[in-house]
């Protein structure tokens, strides 16, 4: 008779890094409005850490993201958005007017 391991037996829903959602670049907005603000880039990088961002040419982690901007905090959701434009290449985001998946 084998005894199995109590933690083996609890799982763990929301652990970080398991990419549970995704979103479009085109709808970040509606994500990053649901953050309260003001709020520290450490602290946004690993609340958007289970985030799986879509881009125009695939996919990527959004804490991952936030974590490389250059601002120390962000004052709303916008500033966020701003700094993500800083750190993605042009070619992430597509051509100008067109949504992900048309470039």
């Amino acid at each position: 008779m084998s005894v199995t391991p109590v933690m083996s037996l609890i799982t763990f829903p929301d652990v970080v890094g398991s990419m549970n959602r995704k979103i479009k670049f085109s709808d970040i907005l509606s994500l990053l409005d649901e953050i309260e603000y003001p709020i520290g880039r450490t602290t946004a990088s690993e609340e958007l850490s289970d985030v799986r961002l879509v881009l125009a040419d695939g996919e990527t982690n959004l804490g991952k993201l936030v974590s490389q901007t250059s601002r120390e905090s962000f004052e709303s959701a916008t500033d966020i958005q701003s700094e993500l434009h800083n750190v993605l290449p042009r070619e992430a985001v597509g051509d100008p007017y067109q949504s992900e998946g048309d470039a």
